[in-house]
């Protein structure tokens, strides 16, 4: 206990040194710690860049001492491994809620429980999210966001269709079944897809569980201290069938399923090429910035009901840091994040970002929204509702709906267990029942289980 009172201590006298006196070690003998900023916004985006920009200027004139260099990074498991292992990760980077116990078990990722412990940032942090990013008493990492899967609907279909109230709200479906017969209407007054459903890649599987929750679908389940598959249930089978009707009973899908990701589900209803797309609040610059839909014409409504309950799909972006970043480095990154306006901490500086932030959504036409909670403090929660309210652009009864549902208890769920394996597994069977009609879901779903519970049998200890 007093060795690690000890490492504390010492290693916040090293955060303090670096940041505030300039850096030690290996940092001074270059003159300056460098951060590679992982979360640097895509070339595309031009705006945020220009935001990025601005703060870069803040962050040097108050710690001349630390370089930032952008280093965007879109993660991958495919790629973060190889760049960890040689070491090139960038300083701070960007992985989903799922990916935490991959990374830590591998080693790819720093211990920053004494760095952010100084900040102060740890008694802040969602207990659930803390949890999620800790190991055996130690953290790495920090919440960036929380989502929750809705649908989008592009309203200007709505309206084409009729399908619009007397204040012109769209009258999106409760279910899944009115979302079937809803989609039919929609192609068939304005000939654009009911609804873009993904098969290319994991994303088809990971939508897939929140329709299939909604049949009572649970695909794993640990007894007697083992983890087993369920991806054969009879509420999964029924999920899968809803899918492949929706192809072929409804004809409601885009033209080819199998070409269509994360992104190009947002091309397809920014472009008004599809009415509707499982999507969430922390994307909604993804259809209208991105894709060009005006900031009026989308809406996000709650997930539909399924026969057996209602459940929206939880999940976020998190900063984790490469395992090879120093002290210095990791504090470098998360003073940028405080310029940002993602520091749990309240002062002028968080509040500076937050409306920037807002403010440029505002001005590159992207709804400016409520955050999803990732931090409890009091002072912080209402500083972004008043960032929120001082540059509202939209109707909020276009998405009122949809934070009331996912405020409601049971409603939310987090990814299942081995969330990728089980999403890769399932989307091989959407792919298969969008391509033939005449796919036998039972079997391809029993196909699908054994290879899950193989995974589930290698996994290591979590």
């Amino acid at each position: 206990m007093k060795k690690a009172t000890a490492l504390v201590l010492a290693l916040t006298f090293v955060l303090t040194a670096s940041v505030f006196a300039g850096p030690g070690g290996e940092e001074a003998a270059s003159g300056k710690t460098i951060v590679k900023l992982g979360n640097w916004p895509e070339a595309t985006l031009t705006g945020d860049i220009a935001m990025h920009q601005n703060w870069v200027k803040q962050f040097n004139a108050k710690y001349p001492d630390i370089t930032i260099q952008p280093a965007y990074y879109f993660y991958s498991l495919d790629t973060v491994i190889p760049m960890a292992e040689a070491g090139q990760l960038p300083t701070i980077f960007e992985p989903w809620y799922t990916e935490p116990a991959k990374l830590i078990g591998g080693g790819f990722v720093k211990d920053v429980t004494a760095e952010v412990k100084a900040f102060g940032w740890d008694a802040k942090m969602s207990p659930a999210v803390k949890d999620l990013l800790s190991r055996n008493g130690k953290l790495y990492g920090v919440p960036r966001d929380g989502y929750a899967l809705g649908i989008m609907l592009n309203v200007e279909l709505f309206r084409q269709a009729g399908l619009v109230d007397s204040n012109g709200l769209p009258k999106y479906p409760k279910t899944w079944d009115e979302l079937a017969a809803t989609a039919q209407i929609i192609k068939q007054k304005t000939g654009a897809a009911g609804l873009c459903l993904l098969a290319k890649d994991n994303a088809g599987g990971w939508h897939f569980t929140n329709i299939a929750w909604g049949f009572g679908a649970q695909f794993a389940v640990q007894r007697n201290g083992k983890w087993v598959a369920q991806v054969n249930s009879p509420e999964a089978i029924a999920a899968m069938n809803y899918v492949k009707d929706l192809r072929w009973k409804y004809d409601v899908l885009t033209a080819d399923p199998t070409s269509e990701d994360w992104g190009t589900g947002f091309q397809q209803i920014g472009t008004g090429n599809a009415a509707m797309y499982i999507a969430a609040n922390d994307a909604v610059n993804q259809p209208t910035q991105v894709n060009g839909l005006p900031v009026g014409d989308l809406a996000l409504a709650p997930v539909p009901a399924g026969p057996k309950g209602q459940y929206s799909l939880m999940g976020g972006t998190i900063y984790m840091f490469a395992n090879n970043a120093t002290t210095a480095e990791v504090a470098g990154a998360l003073r940028y994040l405080e310029i940002m306006g993602r520091s749990p901490n309240v002062d002028a500086t968080t509040i500076a970002g937050l409306e920037a932030d807002a403010s440029n959504r505002k001005n590159n036409g992207i709804p400016v929204l409520p955050p999803f909670p990732v931090w409890t403090d009091p002072a912080l929660l209402k500083a972004q509702r008043d960032s929120v309210a001082k540059h509202s652009n939209v109707d909020m009864r276009l998405y009122q709906d949809y934070f009331n549902t996912v405020a409601k208890a049971g409603n939310l769920r987090t990814e299942e267990y081995m969330a990728q394996e089980l999403y890769a597994e399932l989307t091989k069977v959407i792919q298969a029942v969008v391509t033939d009609r005449n796919a036998n879901v039972a079997a391809l779903m029993n196909t699908a289980q054994a290879n899950f519970q193989k995974i589930l049998d290698a996994a290591p200890a979590q």
